[in-house]
């Protein structure tokens, strides 16, 4: 009963054995592999983008923080959500990435606001050289918070960043869980919404550390290229990068993957919904804010099911407190172990 993260599952088998077929032989390092060309030509297909720049990084971390260093001068600021993964969770490498460019957070519980954007910019206005200028502004795609921005929400914030020039990044860590619950095309999540820049992830969805930078300006190309080698981010032996993601692409594994994930987010949804949990966010993809006794979580640590992120002390309080925990559910989590889970309540 592990729901710690969609990090922690294991690497599906055919991203596995593409590895391993792709470990035959001689092939010309730092991208220049043979299955890499097939690779940029299947992310141009899927994006509906024909002349795209396409690279690969081993983590999600440089994916964002190498694309938005792109866009960002360093006497910038980034726009970003308060609860944004690239304020959460990556160290301040926004920052260091991008020469000391600032991150700007709009105030909300879970989605950023066109109206907390327009608040932001206008604030920026003016180009007084004693304050930061305006950068980019950065999407998380599915929220930190499980939550998924519909095609007309991304499209509302992009058009603030439109109206003074301001390009967009979309940080897609959970960028197939997204699609999937919003049952629509790449294209339609990014560039026909107005992004510019997108981080496509795999690790977090069956991959063993694979994420893909997608640039829908191939102008970008040649900068992001040195920012990788610059950063410590260009894999020599590269193609068991791209064997990764050749797997992870081919047949549409990517979707079916997220797709039985969400499936197992909505099964341990309804689950805990029945057995009278409170829900801090609406689960839209694979990952649950929920609420439950103290008495429940105690039950379950016991029986096995310490891996998910618990908000509070479970061991001294009052038995029917609720108490706050994220549970993440990702591909290959079986029905039994879900049910197993929500036979404690």
């Amino acid at each position: 009963m592990f729901f710690a993260s969609d990090n922690s599952g294991i690497i599906h088998p055919n991203i596995m054995q593409a590895m391993v077929d792709a470990n035959a032989g001689y092939a010309m390092p730092y991208g220049n592999d043979d299955i890499m060309e097939g690779v940029r030509a299947s992310i141009r297909e899927i994006f509906e983008a024909p002349d795209a720049a396409v690279y690969l990084v081993a983590t999600g971390t440089a994916a964002n923080v190498l694309a938005l260093a792109c866009y960002t001068q360093p006497w910038q600021t980034i726009f970003c959500a308060q609860y944004s993964h690239i304020e959460e969770d990556e160290c301040n490498a926004p920052e260091f990435y991008a020469g000391g460019a600032k991150l700007t957070l709009i105030p909300t519980k879970n989605k950023m606001t066109p109206e907390g954007l327009a608040k932001a910019i206008a604030h920026r206005a003016g180009g007084s050289v004693h304050m930061a200028q305006s950068g980019a502004v950065s999407i998380t795609q599915a929220t930190e918070f499980g939550s998924v921005h519909s095609l007309a929400e991304i499209r509302a914030l992009t058009a603030v960043a439109k109206d003074t020039n301001l390009p967009v990044h979309l940080d897609g860590a959970r960028f197939a869980n997204a699609i999937v619950a919003l049952n629509c095309t790449a294209a339609e999540m990014t560039w026909k919404s107005g992004v510019d820049v997108v981080s496509f992830g795999g690790t977090k969805n069956g991959c063993a550390g694979v994420e893909a930078v997608v640039f829908f300006d191939p102008s970008k190309a040649e900068e992001f290229e040195y920012r990788r080698k610059r950063g410590a981010h260009l894999f020599s032996k590269h193609r068991y990068l791209s064997a990764q993601m050749a797997g992870y692409l081919k047949d549409g594994l990517w979707t079916d993957m997220a797709r039985k994930a969400n499936a197992n987010c909505a099964r341990l949804t309804a689950g805990l919904r029945a057995n009278g949990a409170k829900f801090l966010h609406e689960p839209d993809a694979n990952m649950i804010f929920a609420s439950f006794p103290r008495a429940v979580h105690q039950k379950l640590q016991k029986a096995g099911a310490k891996y998910y992120v618990l908000d509070g002390d479970v061991t001294t309080g009052p038995a029917d407190e609720h108490l706050a925990c994220r549970l993440v559910c990702d591909w290959a989590m079986t029905d039994d172990l879900i049910d197993q889970f929500l036979n404690y309540f």
